[in-house]
C-alpha cells in the first residue's frame, strides 16, 4: 500500500490549508455559492438536495485498517453515523456542515486520504480491479500504474478545467473486474507474443444520457510509454472535444464524432512531440510505487478448520460459495463482504461496521480492505484456516450476507433521496426487490443475476451495463422506471436493450418479479444464467413476461 512521503504530506496540507480559508470566505458571505462552487468541486464538496456531501477519494478502492477507522471516526463525528460507498471506489459523507469540512479533510489527511478530483471537470480519482493483487488470474498487480496515473493528474495544470470530467481505470487480469470498457480512457496490463508486458489502452467509453462502449486505441503500449501516451490521449480530448453542449462534451463523443483512426492519429502525433519531455522520470517514480505494493507475507497452514466448518454449517457454506473468490496464494481465498443485506441500502455502511471490518483486516486479512465498484468490500488476503473466524465477526457486526453476484447484491445510486440532479428514487426500488425475493425464497435457484439501477439518466447506478437495468425517470411529475435487458460490465461489456415502455413505482417490482420468474420457466438448465439466456433467446420471450397484457391482447 502506497505511503505518503514528506512532499506527499505538506502538498495535502497546503490544500486543505487553501480550502480552509475558502470556507472560512464562503460562511463570512464574502464568496457567493456560485464563487464558491469551483473552489468546493475540487475539493469534492457538493450541494445536494438536503446538505453538502463530501465525497472522499479511496484511491484504486484500497484502505488500511486505520484508514477505516478513520472514516468511521468521519461518520461519528461530523455525520449522521455511517457512509456511503459508491461506484466509483469513493465513500460519500450526506450529512456534513459546511464548517466541519476542513476539519475533516484533516482528519483524512492523517491517514492518508483526501477528497481532491473527486468531483469537477478535471481527471477523477482513479479506478482499479478491486481484487487487484490477489486474484488468480492477474498478469499484474494494476495498483502501481493507478497510484502513477494518479500522482501525475492530480493538480495537472493542462487538465484542471476541461470541457468534462474524465474517467480512467486499470487493470492487470484476464477477466475484467474494473467495468474498463465504460470509462473514458482504460489501461489494461497485457503480455505480447514476445512475452513482455505492457498495456492495451481503451477509449471512448461511458455511460450516461449516451453510452458507448470503449473502443482499443493501442493494442499493445510499452511499458515505458504509458504516462506520456495517456498525456497525448487526454491533452487531444482536450484541445478538439467539445465545448459548446456539455452533453457532448466527453471523449466518447469526440471519438464517435472524430473516428478511432483520426483520433489515434492525432494522439500519435502528439505522443511524438511530448515523449522525450519525460525522460524516463515517469519510470523511475514507477519502480519506487511498485515497492510499496510487494505481496504480504502469506502463511502456510492447514484449512482443516475451514473443511470442518463448510461441512458442518450450512449457512457458513452457503456465504463461502457466494462470498469467496480464488486467490493466487495457495490456502487463501478472497472475501467479498456484502454491503447489500435485503432491505438495506446498498453501499451503506453504519461507523461500527467500518470498525468491525477494519477490526477484521487488522487480526486475519494482512492490513488490507477494498471497496469495489460494486459496492461491496474486499478482504483480499484471507487464510482459509480464518475463515469460520472471520465469517462470526461478520455475523455479529450484520455483514454476513450470502448474496454476491445475486440478484439482491443490487448496484444503486443514491437516487432522489439525496441527489439534486435525480429525477426518481433508486434506495427504495433496490430495497423493495431485494426483499421480495428474499421472501421468495428463490435467490439462489436465480443464480447470478446482476441487476442496477439509477435514479436519473446520468447512470451512476450503471443500469446500462446491468443484466437487469433500471432507470428512474420524471414523467409529468409522476416516477416513471424503464428496464433495460442484456446489459454486461465484463470483458464481453454491451449495453442493454430497453424492454418497453416503463413502468410507475408501484409496478417496478412486481414488473422484476414477472421477469424473473419468466426467466426461470425460459431457461434450459439451472446452470443457464439470466444473461446467457437473454443471448440465447433475444429479447422478445423476456417481454412477454413483462408486458402481459401485450401477450393476452395478441393471443
Amino acid at each position: 500500500m502506497y505511503k505518503y512521503t514528506d512532499f506527499d504530506a505538506a502538498f495535502l496540507a497546503e490544500r486543505n490549508r487553501q480550502f480552509r480559508a475558502q470556507v472560512e470566505r464562503r460562511i463570512a458571505g464574502n464568496l457567493t455559492e456560485d464563487e464558491f462552487k469551483p473552489l468546493r468541486l475540487m475539493n469534492g464538496l457538493y450541494l445536494q438536495l438536503h446538505a453538502y456531501m463530501l465525497r472522499v477519494a479511496i484511491p484504486y478502492g484500497t484502505l488500511s485498517s486505520a484508514q477505516m477507522d478513520q472514516l468511521a471516526l468521519l461518520a461519528d463525528k461530523w455525520d449522521k453515523g455511517y457512509g456511503h460507498f459508491t461506484t466509483r471506489q469513493n465513500i460519500q459523507y450526506n450529512w456534513p456542515k459546511l464548517s466541519d469540512v476542513p476539519d475533516m479533510l484533516d482528519a483524512l489527511a492523517e491517514v492518508n486520504l483526501h477528497a481532491i478530483q473527486t468531483s469537477g471537470n478535471t481527471i477523477r480519482n482513479v479506478t482499479a480491479d478491486h481484487f487487484a493483487g490477489a486474484a488468480a488470474d492477474e498478469i499484474a498487480d494494476p495498483r502501481p500504474v493507478a497510484e502513477l496515473i494518479r500522482q501525475w493528474s492530480t493538480d495537472h495544470p493542462e487538465f484542471q478545467f476541461m470541457g468534462r470530467k474524465f474517467k480512467i481505470a486499470v487493470s492487470g487480469a484476464e477477466n475484467d473486474r474494473a467495468v474498463l470498457k465504460a470509462h473514458d480512457l482504460a489501461v489494461r496490463i497485457v503480455k505480447n507474443d514476445e512475452g513482455e508486458t505492457g498495456y492495451q489502452i481503451l477509449v471512448g467509453g461511458g455511460l450516461g444520457r449516451t453510452p458507448m462502449i470503449g473502443k482499443v486505441l493501442r493494442d499493445f503500449l510499452p511499458s515505458a510509454d504509458l504516462l506520456a501516451y495517456i498525456e497525448s490521449v487526454v491533452s487531444v480530448w482536450n484541445q478538439i472535444g467539445r465545448r459548446d453542449n456539455k452533453y457532448k462534451a466527453r471523449i466518447k463523443i469526440t471519438v464517435h464524432e472524430h473516428g478511432l483512426d483520426d483520433i489515434r492519429a492525432r494522439v500519435d502525433a502528439r505522443f511524438a512531440q511530448i515523449r522525450p519531455t519525460f525522460g524516463g522520470f515517469d519510470q523511475e517514480l514507477l519502480a519506487q510505487i511498485e515497492q510499496h505494493f510487494a505481496a504480504p507475507a502469506f502463511r502456510e497452514a492447514p484449512t482443516d478448520a475451514f473443511n470442518r466448518a463448510y461441512d458442518a454449517d450450512p449457512l457458513f457454506r452457503s456465504w463461502a460459495d457466494s462470498n469467496l473468490s480464488a486467490h493466487r496464494a495457495p490456502g487463501y481465498a478472497i472475501v467479498t463482504v456484502s454491503l447489500k443485506k435485503h432491505g438495506a441500502t446498498p453501499g451503506d455502511a453504519t461507523s461500527d461496521q467500518m470498525r468491525a471490518l477494519a477490526d477484521v483486516a487488522r487480526q486475519y486479512g494482512h492490513d488490507e480492505l477494498r471497496i469495489s465498484h460494486e459496492q461491496n468490500v474486499i478482504l483480499p488476503h484471507v487464510h482459509k484456516s480464518d475463515l469460520p473466524e472471520i465469517y462470526a465477526a461478520l455475523r455479529d457486526a450484520d455483514l454476513h450476507t450470502a448474496n454476491i453476484g445475486m440478484i439482491s447484491d443490487i448496484i444503486a445510486c443514491p437516487g432522489m433521496d439525496y441527489c439534486a440532479l435525480a429525477t426518481a428514487r433508486s434506495i427504495p426500488v433496490a430495497q423493495q426487490i431485494a426483499t421480495r425475493f428474499d421472501e421468495l425464497k428463490l435467490e439462489h435457484d436465480i443464480g447470478h443475476l446482476q441487476i442496477k439501477i439509477s435514479g436519473c439518466i446520468n447512470a451512476c447506478g450503471h443500469h446500462h451495463v446491468g443484466h437487469i437495468g433500471i432507470l428512474g425517470l420524471d414523467r409529468a411529475g409522476v416516477e416513471n422506471y424503464q428496464i433495460t435487458l442484456g446489459g454486461d460490465a465484463t470483458w464481453d461489456a454491451a449495453i442493454g436493450e430497453r424492454a418497453g415502455p416503463g413502468f410507475a413505482y408501484d409496478e417496478i417490482v412486481p414488473a422484476i418479479e414477472r421477469l424473473v420468474e419468466g426467466y426461470l420457466e425460459l431457461r434450459e438448465s439451472p446452470e443457464e444464467t439470466f444473461l446467457a439466456a437473454y443471448r440465447r433467446l433475444g429479447l422478445a420471450p423476456f417481454k412477454a413476461y413483462l408486458y402481459p397484457e401485450a401477450r393476452a391482447n395478441a393471443a
